[in-house]
């Protein structure tokens, strides 16, 4: 999940469990945002820690591109 489907989730969650009054027969949409939201939050922390990970790696240029650039 990317950190832009995580923070509509944080958003849609938050719009259903703070300003929605409206009640459904059988679910409480309360709780379904508050879900959203915990789910956005979690999917915010996996990429943010994802992306924190493969910022630090750099890959070594092939040796076929060494070469190129000797010449």
């Amino acid at each position: 999940m990317y950190s832009g489907t995580s923070l509509f989730l944080i958003a849609l969650g938050a719009i259903l469990y703070f300003a929605v009054t409206a009640t459904v027969a059988g679910i409480s949409i309360q709780t379904a945002g508050l879900i959203l939201m915990l789910v956005g939050i979690l999917g915010l922390v996996i990429s943010l820690f994802v992306a924190s990970r493969s910022r630090g790696r750099r890959r070594e240029p092939d040796v076929v591109e060494r070469e190129r650039y000797v010449r």
